[in-house]
């Protein structure tokens, strides 16, 4: 299994108005390979927030075919602008981010009372 996060920095005030937009349901659960994906914020910066994504994959192989698919150009499609708006464009309150890989070579879980 291999875990790829994406540590996301922020605008302060921005990490808990943009997670839930990384754990809605939809066409990504029926991704080949894809388990799971964890949104957590990170606490202990006051500069900025820090969103991490972690997205569970069963392989590499399947990771790169989300990344290549439709499903992944929709779900990072920035809204077009209106033509006849006047209104500014938005800046994004994203700062900048780090994508790491990690593969799982070991595992220990909590014993289950019976």
């Amino acid at each position: 299994m291999y875990i790829v996060t994406n540590r996301i920095k922020m605008k302060s005030g921005f990490a808990e108005k943009m997670a839930p937009n990384f754990s809605r349901p939809g066409a990504l659960q029926e991704m080949d390979g894809f388990i799971k994906v964890e949104v957590a914020i990170t606490q202990d910066s006051t500069e900025y927030d820090e969103l991490n994504v972690s997205m569970y994959w069963e392989t590499l192989e399947n990771y790169e075919a989300w990344k290549t698919s439709d499903v992944f150009k929709e779900a990072h499609k920035r809204p077009a602008a209106s033509a006849d708006s006047n209104e500014p464009k938005k800046k994004s309150p994203m700062l900048g981010s780090q994508l790491t890989i990690t593969k799982i070579v070991g595992l220990l879980e909590a014993k289950t009372s019976n």
